[in-house]
């Protein structure tokens, strides 16, 4: 098997694999790559889809063959066609309709011949443009004289959320917000703030990590919080949050802290926001999230504003202290994960991974080895 994951998450997405799947599955980078992992997996493969900081799993196939064309052979041709079928059990809402290729080359005569083999044996239309279905072709990761065929397990990107029945624009990957979610070390008793919810993608992902004691989701506009409150209701979690229609520089949402974690996703001025606001609302919500926050709260902040934020904290040193900084590639975008805590914390508070004692400041968490030629 094969989990594709967005660059910049490989150890969160370790550690979620690991207490979900167990060390024996056998996790391993694929050879050259940021941003997938192979593993060998004994069992049902519907517990690879219900891993949450992952954008793709897929069953993989390897074939002792010169080129693609070879695929069509009686020999190798079956295991194909089986692992597909094997897919569409998976995946019965929906079902795959159609299938497409992922390959350089896929409109050569040899992949035209696979395509009509397929669709012959599995009852699948081939749909280039939009075939639910997709198999990857690659060179063999593990062995130098092959090809592997990856067949994705699910009809969707798993970061395409089946709760996110109302979208918008900026709103977080959720993925990403998985990972954030998990940075933090969700606690059962934890009081959580979410603010410039949008949309609701952090606070979704965060109750979705585990319970918590209180679910507070803050934003100023009242129809992106109608919308939150359905994507709540959709993934099953709409008595779970209370929604405050009020700026982070209010206090109606001071009234019902501390709050032990919080998570902000603010706007980075493309999509959502002014670059020139910025400055003032990043500096209003790490002060405003310090006078909310408990003793030892962590706070969490995305953002695609690296200078800005940098400044920022620079500015209100002494209120928040760093523990970690994850670097996120994606789409042309890298994002970061800014991890902090409260500054003046009782001495040996536990850290949010269960072991004891405080983390060093500054030390980083999560980050992947960039791509050559990535910034």
């Amino acid at each position: 098997m094969e989990l594709v994951f967005l660059p910049g998450l490989a150890e969160v997405v370790a550690a979620e694999v690991g207490e979900r799947l167990g060390p024996a599955v056998g996790l391993r980078p694929v050879p050259g790559r940021s941003d997938s992992f192979l593993l060998d997996l004994r069992g049902p493969w519907e517990r690879l889809l219900g891993l949450r900081t992952i954008v793709a799993a897929f069953a993989v196939l390897t074939f002792r063959v010169p080129r693609p064309r070879s695929l069509t052979s009686g020999e190798y041709l079956p295991e194909i066609v089986e692992t597909i079928r094997a897919v569409r059990e998976l995946d019965p809402v929906p079902r795959p309709a159609s299938f497409r290729f992922d390959a350089a080359g896929h409109q050569s005569a040899g992949f035209r011949r696979l395509a009509e083999e397929l669709a012959r044996a599995t009852g699948l239309p081939h749909d280039q443009d939009d075939g639910d279905l997709v198999l990857r072709f690659r060179r063999a990761a593990e062995r130098p004289d092959g090809w592997d065929v990856l067949v994705r397990l699910s009809t969707r990107p798993l970061s395409d959320r089946p709760w996110r029945v109302r979208d918008f624009p900026g709103a977080a990957n959720a993925t990403v917000a998985a990972a954030m979610a998990r940075l933090t070390g969700p606690r059962p008793h934890d009081r959580v703030a979410n603010l410039l919810c949008g949309s609701g993608t952090l606070l979704v992902e965060r109750l979705l990590a585990g319970p918590a004691r209180l679910a507070v989701g803050v934003d100023r506009d009242r129809a992106v919080l109608e919308a939150c409150q359905k994507n709540l209701a959709a993934a099953g979690l709409g008595d779970r949050a209370l929604l405050l229609a009020c700026d982070v520089a209010d206090d109606a949402w001071l009234a019902h802290g501390p709050y032990d974690v919080l998570l902000a996703d603010p706007p980075w001025g493309t999509l959502v926001g002014d670059h020139a606001a910025n400055p003032a609302l990043y500096a209003t919500l790490l002060e405003r999230a310090h006078g909310a926050a408990a003793p030892g709260a962590r706070l969490a902040v995305l953002t695609h504003e690296i200078r800005l934020m940098e400044r920022c904290l620079e500015r209100v040193r002494g209120l928040w202290e760093p523990e970690g900084v994850t670097r996120v590639y994606q789409k042309g975008h890298h994002p970061r994960i800014y991890l902090l805590r409260r500054a003046g914390r009782a001495p040996g508070r536990s850290r949010p991974d269960g072991r004891g004692g405080p983390r060093r400041p500054g030390r980083r968490t999560g980050r992947a080895r960039p791509r050559p030629g990535s910034p």
